[in-house]
């Protein structure tokens, strides 16, 4: 059998007997015998492919094993060696998918057919194993369409990226000759009613091209070759035209006996020959000799005016062009409409040189499917395919189906197998989620994905408990305090945060609810101080000390400034100094420019409602300079932001879909940075609109700006 040894035979007549003892090989679903099936697959493989012993043998191999987790199975990287092994392991994974999959003709199935191919003769053996189905569905009683279909939009497109052209072109005719029968044989019909007159007419405009050829010296062959039914059909639906308005039905190919180095010149020789004799098309010439295809192909195509005033159009290479093309080493790769692709076309193409360079196809399987090792494909329960960055876990597999589903996540069912939610994904899984109502996010989930949307959720949800487990810890302590007889108070409150040293409340509820601080130090505090403010006289007279001399009385500044800042930060702004280092002097902030912490500022001092604090980049301060100099007073902030300020951000960009959403997300990343109104128009596929948010100071403002101006779409931000 196809390059097998005696020995290699008689080893897989043993394991095809035991298999069948064991009951392992029954008919397939569609009543074929699994042995008979392969053998055709071989003939194809072996003598159209020229695949070799290691494939042929995984090939045989394939109806003794259902699944690569057989016992047995481990017994064939003894019996005919590692690569026989690889290969037979690749392809029964490739045909279980099929028993799982509902749509295998998207992209993200064909993407997973690929990662599944860890060595290229898999692929050749799975587009063999398409042509020997459909060279003998006439044999079922009813052929399935569904499975045709599929051979026509998955495998046609790979076999043409390979250049695969004769094979292509036959499972593109055998699958519209059972999806499309009517238009199937009325092209057949047409194309034998015409045959006499388009061999008459390629004789007729052939005759001058030899006799010039020949006189010019040159060696060639000619070859008139007829379009296939496929292609026809798909230029008759393409142009709306009936069988006889497709002019170019057939092409006609002189093939040059030309050394290496005279290659070009001679194709060229050949040009200018016909050109004379033949009117030429410019609009229709292409020069894949000076610049080849990508693929290596090689070859000049012209169209020219023939007898009866006909299009004909001639494909001139040499023995060696033509060899690669006929061969499927390179021919039509990415050719009409199939459209590129990164990864695969790198891959397919590294696949082309080793066939370009290889007597035989048995090449090593160092060509494995690098361009696909950052994504995995995995499976829903549905039989839906899902693809995901390598490196993604079931954490992110449960937040791509559904935000809740991935909050709520324990682990999951991997191919009927529980693992727990931080297992990385593999192409070709079954998952199924496990989730839990008692499960909620966590912070080191956010370790533990990869994609954007967990990342945001996880941060979202977190946020999400923080709020509500201040809200618990608030309504607890109020009932800790009711429980002594006292009631909860705002300003002691503030004051009770300054004492632990707390600028937010959410802050302060957070840890009581984490157990940071303990809730009875909080209440004995908290009773403490409220008790210090109901009994003032009490609390001065405790603290009364011996009075002392006043020619001992040292003047402490430090001190002073530092009760200012406090009480200016109990109110929520910040310590400025003001004129000549005047400091708690009343001022509030101008609404014309929002000037927050950070910002270069100056003071104005108003009629009635004492010094108004202005950016230096104000729209009035050039006028308030102008007109009241002599009210203008110097003003630098001090000390420490202790506050947030309102500000307003006008962004301008393209009205993507999605966009709107990115830009929130990157707002609501950054700390102590919150989302009060947001107000958008879009015209004209742009959109303009504010976006009010609240910041602690211009530091953070800048860095927020800097983020906003990166996300795509995004062509203005501008601080109002």
């Amino acid at each position: 059998m196809h390059q097998l040894s005696a020995e290699d035979a008689a080893l897989i007549a043993s394991y095809t007997k035991e298999a069948q003892d064991a009951g392992k090989i029954q008919n397939d679903w569609l009543g074929r015998n699994p042995i008979d099936s392969c053998a055709r697959v071989c003939d194809i493989a072996a003598d159209e492919l020229g695949l070799g012993r290691n494939a042929i043998v995984a090939i045989l191999l394939t109806p003794c094993f259902t699944d690569i987790d057989d016992p047995q199975i481990a017994k064939v990287k003894d019996d005919f060696g590692e690569t026989s092994y690889k290969i037979l392991i690749s392809y029964i994974k490739i045909r279980k998918l099929y028993e799982r999959a509902r749509v295998i003709t998207d992209d993200n199935f064909r993407n997973l057919l690929m990662s599944l191919c860890e060595d290229v003769r898999v692929l050749l053996i799975v587009i063999a194993e398409t042509v020997a189905f459909l060279r003998h569905i006439n044999e079922l009683k009813e052929p399935p369409v569904s499975t045709i279909q599929d051979a026509a939009l998955l495998y046609a497109p790979l076999a043409h990226k390979l250049g695969l052209y004769k094979l292509k072109s036959e499972i593109e005719d055998l699958s519209l000759k059972y999806i499309e029968h009517d238009a199937y044989y009325h092209i057949k019909e047409k194309l034998n009613a015409t045959k006499a007159a388009r061999d008459k007419y390629m004789q007729e405009f052939i005759e001058p091209i030899e006799q010039m050829l020949t006189e010019a010296g040159l060696k060639f062959h000619i070859k008139g070759r007829t379009k296939s039914i496929h292609s026809i059909w798909q230029k008759m639906k393409k142009q709306n035209c009936p069988f006889e308005g497709v002019y170019d039905l057939f092409a006609i190919r002189i093939i040059l006996d030309s050394p290496l180095e005279q290659e070009k010149v001679q194709c060229w020789q050949v040009y200018a020959l016909i050109t004379n004799r033949y009117q030429p098309n410019p609009k229709r010439m292409r020069d894949w000799l000076s610049v080849p295809k990508s693929n290596g192909y090689e070859c000049l195509h012209i169209t020219v005016l023939g007898p009866q005033q006909k299009w004909v159009e001639v494909q001139i290479r040499t023995e060696r062009m033509d060899a690669i093309a006929e061969n499927g080493l390179a021919a039509h790769w990415r050719y009409k409409g199939v459209q590129s692709e990164n990864g695969i076309d790198t891959w397919l193409g590294e696949v082309r040189r080793a066939l370009e360079t290889s007597d035989n196809i048995d090449i090593d399987s160092t060509f494995s499917t690098a361009a696909y090792d950052q994504e995995v494909f995995v499976f829903t329960p549905k039989g839906e395919l899902k693809k995901f960055p390598k490196g993604a876990t079931v954490l992110d597999f449960a937040y791509a189906v559904h935000t809740k589903v991935g909050n709520t996540c324990t682990g999951a069912k991997i191919n009927g197998k529980a693992v727990p939610f931080r297992y990385e994904l593999q192409s070709g899984d079954n998952v199924e989620i496990l989730t839990s109502s008692q499960q909620k996010p966590k912070q080191d989930w956010l370790n533990m994905v990869v994609t954007g949307r967990a990342k945001s959720k996880i941060r979202m949800a977190l946020k999400e408990t923080q709020v509500k487990d201040g809200l618990y810890a608030k309504e607890m302590l109020e009932r800790r305090l009711k429980n002594r007889k006292v009631e909860m108070s705002e300003s002691t409150m503030s004051h009770l945060l300054k004492k632990f040293g707390y600028k937010e409340t959410a802050d302060f509820y957070r840890d009581v609810a984490n157990s940071t601080i303990d809730m009875a130090v909080v209440i004995d505090k908290y009773i403490e101080l409220k008790e210090a403010e109901d009994n003032p006289q009490r609390a001065t007279a405790d603290s009364q000390q011996p009075a002392t001399s006043a020619e001992n009385f040292v003047l402490n500044s430090n001190a002073i400034n530092t009760r200012m800042k406090t009480q200016f930060a109990a109110q929520g702004q910040d310590v400025l100094v003001i004129g000549r280092n005047l400091k708690g002097v009343d001022y509030s902030l101008a609404r014309c420019c929002n000037p927050i912490y950070g910002d270069k500022v100056f003071g104005f001092v108003t009629i009635n409602d004492g010094i108004k604090i202005h950016r230096c980049d104000c729209p009035n301060a050039k006028d308030l300079h102008s007109r009241y100099a002599y009210r203008i007073v110097k003003a630098v902030w001090s000390g420490k932001g202790a506050g947030q300020y309102d500000i307003t951000l006008h962004i301008v960009g393209n009205d993507d879909i999605g966009i709107m959403s990115n830009i929130s997300n990157v707002i609501s990343k950054e700390e102590h940075i919150l989302i009060r109104s947001i107000n958008i128009d879009s015209n004209d596929g742009l959109f303009s609109g504010t976006i009010t948010i609240s910041v602690e100071d211009q530091h953070r403002l800048n860095i927020l700006i800097k983020k906003l101006q990166q996300v795509k779409g995004v062509r203005q931000v501008n601080r109002l």
